[in-house]
């Protein structure tokens, strides 16, 4: 589906959605607050999750492998059920895929808070995985009322409304754990009810009726969406350098909390605020910088110095023996926060109008096959740090990991930059 100026292009209106077609840019505003209120339902119980896991376990390093065992099965379903959803909404539209996932996230959230067992968690997280894989329609959606020029762009735009729903939804999540470790997850549930009332009554179809297609479900599957991916003109190598940076990413995602509770004394506020840090500069570089940045550097060029500054603060991390020391370096690793969106917009550039859902649901399940890889990488790690002092310099172990893997992530980007000398050249505008 060719389209020629995404701000002039009617998205279909939905029923319960008001009258009449709304112009692209309307509906991204539309879709940003969609993932807006889903980030901040998901960055409420960041903070406390490990907590919640550490209920019911016997001591530190128990609680680690429990938890890297919940956050493995949230992966597992994010893996398999991107690739469907993605296919669903090229078949049905955005919008009601969409609508299934605020359900599923919203039961996942109340169903956890009730949990007394840790299997309990284990099970819910496992739903909550497979409808929070929904985030690959959000991107769909992007896809379908923006030029492939000015994806990137848009796709950090959207990356801004993650990292404000990591500005704010791990404070809010600290401060009610530290009233009750379960009400971040009923709070978490309320949101996920409020974006499925907005979702059915505001959200626009960005996807005609024309332009939608049956996929054979044998076809939704991961592996074979990596094929797809992998075979899409000017990608190549660039699947390699999404693979250790989400390694990268959701080793630290995992590593994070329990890192901090060990080496700097943090509780659920604690680990709040420092997410909080984090979100701070994922909004302002992809809210606000990433444009600019685009316009001087280019997508990949951008994209390589990203990983080069985020394998340095990984290295800076693993070395900080002070809390204060660790939000310096999030200061400092601003361009790290581009890395995703610059990636993100090339290989959606790539591929065909009509498969946006499958391309970025396939993109989705690359990043949940990393998440359900990392915490088994990372997991022995954290049961062997809670061995060392605090300020032994190899409490450190996790985020030395990390640093290892954005470094394969940046060596690759080199080679697929030297493969596609005139394509880095150019910045995107």
């Amino acid at each position: 589906m060719s389209v020629a100026d995404p701000d002039d292009r009617p998205a279909d209106a939905p029923a319960g959605a008001g009258a009449g077609a709304l112009p692209g840019r309307a509906a991204m505003r539309f879709i940003m607050l969609v993932v807006l209120i889903d980030m901040l339902a998901v960055g409420i119980i960041v903070p406390v999750l490990p907590a919640m896991v550490g209920q019911f376990t016997a001591d530190p390093a128990d609680q680690a492998r429990w938890y890297g065992i919940v956050v493995v099965s949230y992966a597992i379903a994010q893996f398999v059920a991107a690739p469907i959803l993605g296919a669903l909404s090229d078949r049905y539209g955005r919008r009601p895929v969409l609508l299934l996932g605020f359900t599923g996230l919203a039961l996942n959230f109340f169903a956890t808070a009730l949990a007394t067992a840790a299997w309990m968690l284990v099970a819910s997280r496992i739903v909550g995985g497979a409808m929070q894989a929904n985030a690959a329609v959000a991107n769909a959606y992007v896809a379908d009322i923006t030029p492939p020029h000015e994806r990137a762009r848009r796709f950090g735009m959207l990356g801004a409304m993650f990292g404000i729903g990591f500005i704010l939804g791990p404070v809010l999540g600290g401060l009610l754990g530290g009233i009750d470790v379960r009400l971040p997850f009923v709070a978490a549930g309320v949101l996920a009810l409020l974006n499925l009332a907005y979702g059915w009554f505001v959200l626009p179809e960005s996807l005609p009726p024309a332009a939608r297609h049956r996929t054979a479900w044998w076809a939704a599957n991961p592996l074979r969406s990596f094929r797809q991916l992998a075979a899409l003109r000017g990608v190549g190598v660039l699947v390699g350098v999404l693979a250790f940076a989400g390694l990268a990413q959701f080793s630290l995602y995992t590593s994070w909390v329990l890192y901090g509770t060990h080496r700097y004394g943090w509780g659920p506020t604690e680990s709040g605020w420092s997410l909080f840090a984090v979100g701070l500069v994922a909004a302002f570089v992809q809210g606000g910088l990433l444009g600019r940045l685009l316009r001087v550097f280019g997508a990949r060029r951008l994209a390589i110095i990203g990983l080069l500054s985020s394998t340095l603060a990984y290295v800076a991390w693993g070395l900080a023996t002070t809390s204060l020391m660790l939000y310096v370096i999030v200061f400092a690793n601003i361009l790290g926060a581009a890395v995703a969106s610059s990636l993100q917009g090339m290989v959606s550039a790539a591929a065909d109008e009509t498969v946006q859902g499958q391309t970025m649901g396939a993109v989705s399940s690359l990043n949940s096959l990393t998440a359900v890889v990392a915490p088994v990488l990372v997991t022995p790690l954290l049961m062997t740090m809670t061995s060392f002092p605090a300020a032994d310099w190899r409490s450190g172990l996790p985020m030395f990991f990390c640093a290892a893997l954005q470094a394969v992530a940046l060596t690759l980007a080199l080679l697929h930059a030297r493969r596609h000398p005139a394509a880095a050249a150019v910045p995107s505008r």
